[in-house]
């Protein structure tokens, strides 16, 4: 079995080995070959896909997201592999930290690589209809002098430099802006719309915005101001659970400030 580069011609291929409950995989990939700071890889035999793999990195910090394996190769060490050869791409990259976000039963393989835990994540679902909360006059559409604000936010909140990401989606992005000062902002053109806030006042309004008309949420579990201000306007907690898990150096984030998750993929 060889680890290769997945290409466009794997897309069709690549559709078949999306896990049951996942949404389609392919836009995900698609997202990966045409983003220069990933690099999405599989597992072949002879002609067919045993498993899919990609990193995401930005500079010194990276993540490992999308570890797939077909059916038929499971239990027969082709994840421990993928995430084994990943690794070692990262490394001859000098990439200080690894993240990701692992479901149950991903947990011991990264366990085995020396992962540890940073925080689990907590899935609501909503139950009522959203209280009606007007709209706060300081969440506004973002103008273009707002960006540098909002990346040197992203920063001291996430620990890393995701300007790369973020750059291509902030159109339609909303920002909370007081006191001559972006203090958070909500992106609803990224996966699953993530909202970053310096202080619950700006976490609260975003959110406002964003869940009037969501019926899903995830949050970091730190971030208890932001699961029940979610319970109080109408979502409960489900029984799904991630896990956020980093190899080698700690990354500096702020859970409590991160009101909605970008995904799976980038926490």
């Amino acid at each position: 079995m060889q680890f290769l580069p997945v290409t466009q011609n794997d897309l069709a291929e690549l559709r078949n080995l999306t896990p049951e409950g996942w949404d389609d995989i392919v836009p995900d990939f698609v997202f990966y070959l045409n983003a220069p700071y990933c690099k999405p890889f599989k597992i072949q035999d002879g002609t067919k896909i045993a498993g899919v793999g990609t990193s995401i990195t930005f500079g010194k910090t990276s993540w490992i997201a999308h570890i797939i394996v077909d059916k038929e190769y499971r239990r027969r060490g082709i994840g421990y592999r993928i995430v084994a050869e990943l690794l070692v791409d990262l490394k001859a990259d000098e990439v200080d930290s690894c993240s990701l976000i692992a479901t149950e039963m991903g947990n011991s393989i990264y366990e085995r690589f020396g992962f540890v835990e940073v925080t689990e994540y907590t899935f609501l679902q909503r139950q009522k209809r959203w209280h009606d909360i007007p709209l706060s006059p300081h969440v506004i559409p973002c103008r273009p002098e707002h960006v540098p604000a909002i990346l040197e936010l992203d920063k001291k909140v996430s620990g890393e430099d995701r300007e790369l990401l973020l750059q291509n989606f902030l159109p339609g992005t909303l920002v909370y802006f007081h006191d001559k000062a972006v203090q958070g902002y909500y992106i609803p053109n990224l996966r699953e719309g993530p909202v970053i806030a310096d202080n619950e006042e700006a976490g609260f309004a975003l959110m406002n915005a964003k869940y009037a008309m969501a019926d899903k949420a995830v949050l970091p579990s730190d971030n208890t101001a932001g699961i029940r201000f979610l319970k109080e306007n109408g979502f409960a907690e489900t029984d799904k659970k991630g896990t956020r898990m980093v190899y080698g150096d700690p990354v500096a984030v702020q859970l409590d400030k991160m009101y909605a998750r970008i995904g799976g993929n980038l926490g």
